[in-house]
């Protein structure tokens, strides 16, 4: 056996007058009906049908570890299917300070739920109006659950198997199963799907990470822990322990089997799934297209959106399309749902025109060809012809400028759709390691940058939240980021259009030594028109800041200097995917 363990903390007992707290997170087991009208508080709208709650039902997993969870079904029905909302953010959480003031950050009406939701879930009032219920589970060790809380680990799609096995024999649901939500709820589906529990017909990821390593703690080799603190500070509430995942990452720098159980088994995904991400999040993006690109399943749908998930999950046309996706296959209604073409992408151009819904058989488009533009240091130009003498740019840390970039201008429209990345030549001055982060941006005809807000909210507020900050509500172009030392390839991972590091070793920098690194960046969709330009940043320190407002933000090294080598034996590139059609 390795001696690689988990790492363990105290957790804080969720109560009343935490921002966490809401009206259903007293515990108080029993079943109750509340009747269409029922309003559990002001905003919230009323319940369009009576709805019968059974509340803090205990639940027993395959360890002896006893859960609760929420049921919410139609009263007076025949058997129907089940939604499960699977997160630590506690089932009663609909109500809460918390909720709200999130609602209220992006700009979303609290009055478009009933409050009875849990966070980034499936909206019961709906639901059991459409002939579903939904179970709204508090996990392993939140809240009054025994056991101690993990964070997104195989361990939860254990959990998860058995309470879907649970919920398919109760005498009230027909023996179908799905899951549904965003973040978090999207992440908790990869894991349970993959142990394959026999009563699960149809997931819904609508945008989260897929493997913990690479998208939150260690993202492309750098300890920043910002959101990761986030997510272990608040959002597990409860009587028992909680994974100290930062610790772990402090503990564990490099890939090992702790963070391989944090990634899910792709290859045994094999439900239906409609999956739902957006080029935009900062957090999510590349898990979601990581998970779509390597779950088994046939029956998959991507739809590629071009806001924030919150709101896109809430739209209520979007709503009734998942509906028709869970008709389809908890139901067994013939509605046409295999029409649905298999992947719909959308095509931002950051001044009001984005095209959504766009269909496709797969992502990329098959219309698309990446291509090389090559960086010359001398111009400060990309290209599609690598310049034949050698040339070098760059930035000394902590300095004013701290960052080089290179610039193209088109001159007829272009469409970039699908997955960049950047193989650069380096060299590191004065140190023996270097943190690149990097950033493609669209910029006018005039030069200017071009950005767009991700949701509702366009207050002067969040333009200050959004300046150095909150990438996930404010779409400043594609990023990607790399610790040099961490380059090393995974072969069995990496494709030419998507490199994956093993994350496994640790290679300095020598003196003088020039090193050739591919770096991922988050896919694309963006229309360049003629005389609009596209920019290439690639500096030291991190480019959008913080991915939410208010966590810790990464601070890297400031000494030494970084150098691009571009042209002759250095022919450093960016790789765009560029559609011919």
């Amino acid at each position: 056996m390795s001696d690689v363990q988990k790492v363990l903390m105290p957790s804080n007992p969720l109560k009343p007058g935490i921002d966490r707290y809401g009206i259903l997170s007293n515990y108080e087991p029993g079943t109750r009906t509340l009747e269409a009208g029922f309003q559990i508080a002001p905003p919230f709208k009323p319940l369009p049908v009576d709805i019968v709650l059974e509340k803090d039902v205990a639940v027993t997993l395959r360890d002896g570890v006893t859960i609760y969870v929420d049921v919410l079904r139609p009263a007076n029905a025949e058997k129907v299917p089940v939604i499960v909302a699977w997160s630590p953010y506690g089932k009663g959480q609909g109500t809460s300070a918390s909720v709200m003031g999130v609602f209220n950050l992006v700009g979303l009406d609290n009055g478009i739920m009933s409050g009875l939701a849990k966070f980034e879930a499936p909206d019961p009032a709906y639901w059991c109006a459409q002939g579903y219920a939904i179970c709204n589970p508090d996990i392993r060790g939140v809240a009054h659950c025994e056991g101690d809380s993990v964070l997104w680990d195989r361990q939860e799609g254990r959990d998860c198997y058995d309470l879907i096995e649970w919920l398919a024999v109760q005498d009230w649901c027909t023996g179908k199963v799905a899951m549904s939500g965003t973040s978090y709820l999207a992440v908790s589906q990869w894991f349970t799907a993959a142990e394959q529990p026999p009563h699960l017909a149809a997931i819904n990821p609508w945008e989260g990470v897929s493997d913990v390593y690479r998208d939150l703690v260690m993202r492309g080799g750098l300890p920043d822990h910002g959101f990761a603190r986030q997510l272990r500070d608040y959002s597990f509430w409860g009587n028992s322990s909680k994974e100290d995942i930062i610790a772990e990452a402090d503990r564990y720098p490099l890939m090992n089997e702790l963070w391989e159980n944090k990634i899910p088994q792709f290859e045994n995904i094999n439900v239906p799934a409609y999956v739902v991400a957006s080029y935009s999040n900062t957090l999510h993006t590349a898990g979601t297209f990581r998970a779509w690109r390597r779950m088994a399943s046939e029956d998959k749908w991507l739809r590629i959106h071009n806001s924030q998930e919150w709101p896109d999950y809430y739209d209520e046309a979007n709503r009734e399309e998942l509906r028709r996706f869970f008709d389809r296959f908890l139901k067994d209604e013939d509605n046409g749902w295999e029409e649905t073409p298999r992947v719909r992408y959308s095509l931002l151009d950051l001044q009001g025109g984005d095209q959504v819904n766009i269909p496709a058989g797969e992502f990329p488009p098959a219309e698309v060809i990446p291509t090389k533009y090559y960086l010359d240091g001398r111009s400060r130009t990309l290209g599609t012809t690598a310049p034949v003498d050698g040339a070098s740019a760059g930035y000394t840390l902590g300095a004013n400028p701290d960052e080089v970039s290179f610039v193209t201008r088109f001159d007829k429209e272009t469409v970039l759709v699908g997955y960049p990345k950047a193989h650069l030549w380096v060299e590191a001055e004065g140190a023996d390691d270097m943190d690149l982060f990097l950033l493609v941006q669209k910029l006018d005809a005039y030069g200017t940058p071009l950005q767009q807000f991700t949701v509702p909210n366009q207050s002067a507020r969040i333009h200050d939240v959004t300046e150095r900050g909150g990438s996930i509500l404010r779409y400043k172009g594609s990023d990607g980021r790399l610790r040099v030392s961490m380059r090393h390839l995974d072969e069995k991972l990496s494709t030419d259009d998507v490199p994956a590091h093993s994350f496994d070793r640790v290679e300095k920098l020598s003196p003088g030594e020039v090193v050739d690194v591919e770096i991922d960046l988050l896919p694309v969709g963006l229309t360049f028109y003629p005389g609009e330009q596209l920019r290439l940043v690639i500096s030291g320190r991190s480019l959008l800041g913080t991915m939410m407002p208010g966590i810790r933000e990464y601070t890297p090294a400031e000494s030494g200097q970084h150098i691009i080598r571009t042209g002759g034996e250095h022919a450093s590139y960016l790789q765009l995917p560029v559609k011919t059609a």
